[in-house]
């Protein structure tokens, strides 16, 4: 059976559909190469296979032709269409208290991105990152997750929100930034060393006018059981992925895994066998993605992404690159330089 390592809502997976569907392309035909049909579409949640999902994106940003796919989905994603995360956002207190259950909770929606807030003078970024290399379909995915967080903001503020700018670290021309900016209501700047928006830290405390703090609570535990029962649905495999891609300071052992998921060693190499993979062959999958990222960005040297992916010595990353890629890492550079 085939794990499941993502999960969509349905509605979000519908306005896609319309979207493909606007472009002149046989949706019914899209959809099944991915195995899924419109019928189930109509499921709360859609799940896929990681590499069943990539290929649903990819193909509709290839059959559409429409570079701004991912601007023109998260348009459609507006603050009350996420569910009991949206209700939890609506009532709660201030943008301070709404962040911080988005940054819990996110994985709710959508499994493959994170988000984190960083302080900078005076100023609050809200940044996202794969959790997953998106690969071909980065730009669609972040441009819809950034744009459709944005849009919550504006629905429990009604519109009094002041983003001061939203940032891409990926290309994009004068036009693609002027479009952004339209979608966005504020300047976009791409190329940036990070993704995501910013805003004043003096807006966060504010109280916002629809707080109900016993039913933002009341949300906020409906919020933790539904996520307890998502990560019950995905497969070990994509959990220890997940771990693995969150880590800021190198890769976490197998044991340290086991004790975080509350099992044995011995039962989540269990696990992972019945799936078919291995501790040891996840990390291999993390650290060959991470690989193939970091080089076609071309932000940090080789000897820094070495260092990493947790290789003391250059030489092994070179030699494990090459075991992958069939290249050495100068090569990947190159032809993406």
């Amino acid at each position: 059976m085939t794990s499941k390592d993502v999960f969509l809502p349905g509605y979000y997976l519908r306005q896609l559909t319309e979207l493909v569907g606007n472009a002149g392309v046989d949706t019914v035909a899209w959809l099944a190469r991915a195995g899924l049909t419109p019928e189930g579409l109509d499921e709360a949640a859609v799940g896929f296979s990681l590499s069943g999902f990539l290929l649903l994106m990819e193909d509709a940003v290839r059959l559409t032709g429409e570079p701004a796919l991912g601007l023109l989905l998260g348009s459609r994603l507006l603050g009350n269409t996420h569910g009991v995360l949206s209700y939890a956002a609506l009532n709660g207190g201030s943008l301070r208290q709404v962040l911080g259950l988005l940054e819990q909770f996110l994985a709710l929606r959508i499994t493959l991105v994170a988000m984190s807030q960083e302080e900078q003078d005076g100023m609050l970024r809200v940044c996202f990152r794969e959790s997953v290399p998106l690969g071909k379909t980065r730009r669609m995915g972040l441009e819809t997750v950034v744009l459709s967080i944005r849009n919550i903001l504006d629905f429990i503020t009604m519109g009094a929100c002041q983003v001061r700018e939203v940032a891409f670290d990926f290309a994009g021309s004068d036009a693609d930034a002027r479009l952004a900016a339209e979608f966005c209501k504020c300047g976009v700047r791409y190329g940036a060393g990070w993704t995501g928006f910013s805003l004043p830290m003096a807006q966060l405390d504010m109280p916002l006018r629809m707080a109900d703090p016993a039913a933002f609570s009341e949300a906020v535990e409906i919020c933790r059981r539904e996520l307890e029962k998502m990560t019950r649905q995905v497969s070990m495999a994509a959990r220890v992925r997940r771990l693995m891609l969150e880590q800021q300071n190198g890769f976490p052992s197998l044991q340290m895994v086991a004790r975080l998921f509350h099992l044995t060693p011995r039962t989540l190499h269990r696990r992972l066998i019945e799936e078919g993979t291995s501790f040891k062959q996840v990390l291999e999958e993390v650290r060959h993605r991470l690989a193939l990222e970091h080089l076609k960005s071309g932000r940090l040297s080789i000897q820094e992404i070495a260092f990493l992916l947790g290789y003391s010595d250059v030489a092994n990353f070179r030699r494990a690159f090459k075991r992958w890629e069939g290249v050495a890492p100068s090569g990947v550079r190159a032809v993406s330089g």
